[in-house]
C-alpha cells in the first residue's frame, strides 16, 4: 500500500500515534480562503484542496499559550475520565482518532492509559471527510494489524454532531463490503452534541488545541482526498507544514496538559467512576449514541432557522467550530452565548482581526456559534 511509507509524519512522536496518510505536500493546492470559498459554494468538495494557512501573530499566540495555561488541567482531567470510561467498557480497544482535531487528543489518551494505568493501547489516526466517509484503506491496515482489538473512535470534541453522523454511515458501508461489523463508537472529549457514545463532559467547554491549526496538530494539515493525486489504494492525503516547525507547539501543548495527570489522579479515578462506561457524562447533556443525533443538531437547525440559514452545513456550533470557521471560512457573523465569558477572548479577537460582527445569542447550548452566508454546498 503506497500510503504507509510515511513515518514519522510532522512532528508526532513515532510512539504517540502511527499515523495513516499519505503525504502529498507540493501536490495539494492551497487557495486563499476567499477563493477556496467561491469554489466550495459551487460544487468543489472541500477536500480536493486546501486553505493557505498561515501562523498565528504574537498577540494571538500569548492568548492560546494563557489559555492553555489556565486549561492544561482541565483538559487532564477529562483525558483521564474519557480514557477510563473506554477501558471500563472495552477491554481491548485499539485508539483511531480522527485527523486533524482528534490526533492529539489519541495521543494524549494513549499516554494516559499508559503512566496512569499501565496499558498500552494502540493508537492510529485516520481520515474522515464529510460526503466522502472513512478512509477505508486506512480501516483494512488497522483491523489486520489489531484483529483481537475494538476500534473506539476518537474526537476533541462535537460541533453539531455531523462528524458522528459521517461515522455511523461510513462505518455501516464498511461492514457491508467487508462483510464484518465495524461499530461507530465515536470517544470525543468534549460532546455538547449529544453525539458521542462515550465522552468526558457535555460541556462546551475550552480545549486549547481548536485554538491552533497545524502547529498543535503535529505539523499536519487537515486531511485531503482528490483522485488527481491519490490512488485507490492510497490512504488519504495530508500536507506536512515544514516550514513551521519552528513554531510548533505540539509538543508544548501535550506535555502542559500530561503534566497534571498525577496531581489530578485521585479526582480522575472518582470522576469516572461515579460515570457509567458510556452515555451521558454530565446531567446537562453529552454521550447520545454515536450517530449524530442529539440536541446539538436540533439547535443547529433553529439557530438555521432563526437566522435565515437554509443549509446546515453552515452552522457551526461550538468552540471548536466557530474557531474553525474563523481561521478557514468567510464567516457572516459569530453569535456569543455571553459577551464576556473567559473562554471565548480569542473568539473575540479572531472575529475583530477579522472584521466579522459578533451578537450576543443567549438561547442555544453552546458558547458560540459561527454562521457562513448560505451560497453553495460548504464543508463540515
Amino acid at each position: 500500500m503506497s500510503g504507509a511509507g510515511l513515518y514519522p509524519p510532522g512532528s508526532f512522536a513515532p510512539d504517540d500515534v502511527t499515523v495513516l496518510l499519505r503525504d502529498v505536500s507540493g501536490l495539494v493546492a492551497e487557495r486563499a480562503v476567499a477563493e477556496r470559498e467561491y469554489a466550495i459554494q459551487r460544487g468543489r468538495h472541500y477536500s480536493e484542496d486546501l486553505p493557505v494557512e498561515r501562523l498565528p501573530d504574537a498577540e494571538y499566540t500569548a492568548v492560546f499559550l494563557r489559555l492553555l495555561a489556565g486549561a492544561s488541567s482541565r483538559v487532564a482531567l477529562y483525558t483521564g475520565v474519557l480514557t477510563r470510561r473506554v477501558l471500563r467498557r472495552f477491554a481491548r480497544p485499539a485508539l483511531v482518532s480522527l485527523a486533524r482535531s482528534g490526533t492529539p487528543c489519541g495521543v494524549l489518551m494513549r499516554r494516559y492509559a499508559r503512566r496512569e494505568m499501565g496499558e498500552d493501547l494502540p493508537h492510529f489516526t485516520v481520515s474522515i471527510i464529510r460526503g466522502k466517509g472513512l478512509d477505508e484503506n486506512a480501516l483494512d491496515y488497522i483491523l489486520a494489524a489489531c484483529p483481537d482489538r475494538t476500534p473506539v473512535f476518537v474526537d476533541g470534541w462535537t460541533g453539531k454532531g455531523a462528524i458522528a453522523r459521517e461515522l455511523a454511515a461510513a462505518c455501516a458501508a464498511y461492514s457491508r463490503r467487508r462483510g464484518l461489523r465495524l461499530a461507530p463508537v465515536l470517544a470525543a472529549l468534549a460532546d455538547p452534541a449529544g453525539a458521542a457514545a462515550i465522552c468526558a463532559t457535555g460541556e462546551d467547554f475550552l480545549n486549547p488545541s481548536c485554538c491552533l491549526n497545524s502547529t498543535v496538530c503535529g505539523l499536519l494539515s487537515r486531511t485531503v482526498h482528490n483522485a488527481a493525486f491519490i490512488g485507490a489504494g492510497d490512504f488519504h492525503g495530508v500536507r506536512v507544514y515544514r516550514e513551521f516547525a519552528a513554531a510548533d507547539q505540539t509538543d508544548f501543548y501535550l506535555r502542559s496538559v500530561e503534566a497534571h495527570f498525577a496531581a489530578l489522579r485521585a479526582e480522575t479515578k472518582a470522576l469516572a467512576a461515579a460515570l457509567p462506561p458510556s452515555g451521558p457524562a454530565t446531567a446537562g447533556g453529552g454521550g447520545g449514541d454515536g450517530d449524530g443525533g442529539g440536541a446539538g443538531w436540533e439547535a443547529a437547525e433553529r439557530i438555521g432557522r432563526l437566522f435565515g440559514v437554509k443549509d446546515i452545513n453552515k452552522v457551526k456550533p461550538g468552540l471548536g467550530e466557530t474557531t474553525r470557521v474563523l481561521l478557514r471560512r468567510v464567516p457572516e457573523r459569530i453569535l456569543l452565548r455571553t459577551p464576556d465569558h473567559p473562554d471565548l477572548a480569542y473568539i473575540r479577537l479572531l472575529a475583530q482581526n477579522k472584521g466579522v460582527p459578533a451578537e450576543v445569542f443567549p438561547d442555544m447550548p453552546y458558547l458560540c456559534c459561527g454562521l457562513i452566508a448560505e451560497q453553495g454546498e460548504g464543508e463540515a
